[in-house]
């Protein structure tokens, strides 16, 4: 039986998010030669190069799922598309799984506790954790794979974010004092959780959490061509929380609503729990510097929230603008591909006033 809906409201839900195109251009250039990524947040400087792949993207798909069931579909759901810093939920979600492998016991422990080397020790480095990482509030300083957490100083993000500043130096402040949106801090979570598996990180995802969901074969989380490492004598690739210069998750709307379904089900597929039980529980508590983040997820939280969509939902999303949105008061699922900013809240509104 399929979940009750209201046919007439997604149909124009539907049609509004068909209609509502990102102004991003599909080859991912624009007719200078920039990339899109450096025009969106304002970007010059000695750390815009591009490293990584970079794919022409297609138009507005998505769907939408509840109790399960696909009840809306639109565009594409199979293209495997650039997916930007809906990534960063991926690595949340493979924090959990090292977390529950016993490999991250305390999210409060230094990271350099479990990760020696010079990219998390020091007077200032050495004193964050897991949990700083998590939060974005980590203020991690350094150089990683040729980019300076500096590119982010200053970084906005969304609908009237004000980029001027960007890429100017600033006083560091305390590890876990202070949120700032840093693409160059979400890559050094993601190689300290690379050598927490010693494994590459696209591998343990494949093999734990998307081909248990039956997620398909093309996907792919690209790194950067500075990006490789050796770790127990294998020479490995350390991705991404993004596609900020190239590279980060391929992959298509369809394999997005699978892997949401598995989150809306606190981590469990077909009654096998393949996420450790209470990992999205605390996943989902605002964090202590931005009332509407949690680990590397958005919530529908603090003074930014929006009325009109409930306040137990959370999203991963990425620019362009791509969404995972998870609603468990409605039990609904709904992946958003290449929706102007500006318009993504109005399509999940009218997806809300459908249900």
């Amino acid at each position: 039986m399929t979940p009750g809906f209201d046919p007439e409201r997604m149909a124009r839900a539907v049609a509004l998010a068909e209609a509502s195109d990102s102004p991003w251009p599909r080859s991912m250039y624009y007719d200078d030669g920039s990339y899109v990524g450096n025009v969106e947040w304002n970007e010059t400087g000695p750390w815009t190069e591009i490293v990584g792949p970079v794919a022409p993207r297609g138009g507005p798909a998505g769907l939408v799922l509840r109790g399960g069931q696909e009840i809306a579909r639109w565009g594409d759901i199979e293209r495997a598309d650039m997916t930007f810093s809906i990534a960063k939920s991926y690595l949340s979600v493979l924090a959990g799984l090292a977390q529950g492998d016993g490999l991250l016991p305390d999210l409060d422990e230094p990271v350099c506790v479990r990760v020696p080397g010079p990219v998390f020790e020091g007077p200032h480095n050495g004193r964050i954790t897991w949990r700083h990482f998590l939060n974005m509030n980590s203020e991690w300083r350094g150089e990683l794979f040729g980019k300076s957490d500096q590119v982010d100083h200053y970084r906005q993000i969304g609908v009237g974010a004000d980029n001027s500043r960007k890429g100017q130096p600033r006083a560091m402040q305390a590890p876990g004092s202070y949120y700032e949106y840093n693409d160059v801090r979400v890559n050094a979570l993601s190689f300290a959780l690379m050598s927490l598996f010693r494994r590459p990180l696209p591998e343990v995802l494949r093999e734990r959490i998307m081909d248990p969901i039956g997620a398909s074969q093309g996907w792919r989380w690209e790194g950067y061509e500075t990006s490789w490492t050796e770790i127990d004598g294998r020479r490995m690739q350390s991705v991404p929380g993004g596609g900020h210069w190239g590279g980060g998750m391929f992959i298509s709307a369809a394999d997005h609503a699978r892997f949401g379904q598995f989150i809306l089900r606190d981590g469990v597929h077909d009654g096998e729990r393949l996420l450790p039980e209470g990992w999205m529980a605390q996943s989902v508590v605002p964090s202590e510097t931005l009332a509407n983040y949690g680990f590397l997820w958005w919530l529908n939280r603090g003074p930014a929230a929006n009325p009109a969509l409930p306040d137990s939902a959370f999203a991963a999303q990425g620019a362009g603008t791509n969404h995972i949105w998870i609603d468990p008061e409605h039990d609904v699922v709904v992946v958003l591909r290449w929706v102007a900013g500006d318009r993504a809240q109005k399509v999940l509104e009218a997806i809300v006033r459908a249900l």
